[in-house]
């Protein structure tokens, strides 16, 4: 099996799969309503919603980094309020991180593993590094979400 294969396999796992940490981003979310992640627990901490967009934001960056384009973060690191709290915005919240799981996939469908060695120039980091950063980036925020909804 390839190297990428097996990283693909990894992400796949993180969003809806069997990872070995034993939660994952589907079955976290799948019971959380657009009220609970629209709900504010304490004001120094994001919002359930807040954290998801952040993630989707993040994804679709280092996949266009890891697709040959230089991309500029914003300011905000990808944390901007949520503006309308319905569930049918929160439901296309929940759609548009599926949507940007099937982009990873097709992503890593075509990929060859020498370009794991690439250097994105804007750090002087390779694309193994990128990718390995948004799994745990994912990793990272999973944990918040799944202490946010405990707190819920």
């Amino acid at each position: 099996m390839s190297e990428s294969k097996r990283i693909s396999n990894l992400y796949q796992s993180i969003y809806n799969g069997n990872p070995w940490l034993e939660v994952n981003l589907a079955n976290t979310l799948k019971d959380v309503t657009a009220e609970q992640a629209y709900r504010k627990i304490n004001p120094n901490l994001n919002t359930i919603w807040e954290i998801i967009n952040h993630l989707i934001q993040w994804r679709r960056n280092i996949l266009k980094r890891v697709q040959g384009e230089t991309v500029l973060t914003p300011d905000h690191n990808y944390f901007v309020p949520v503006l309308d709290p319905s569930e049918a915005a929160w439901e296309q919240s929940l759609q548009n991180l599926a949507k940007s799981q099937e982009l990873w996939n097709a992503f890593f469908a075509d990929f060859d593993d020498a370009d794991l060695e690439k250097i994105y120039p804007k750090n002087n980091h390779t694309y193994y590094e990128h990718i390995h950063g948004i799994i745990q980036h994912d990793v990272y925020h999973l944990g918040q979400i799944v202490i946010l909804k405990k707190l819920l």
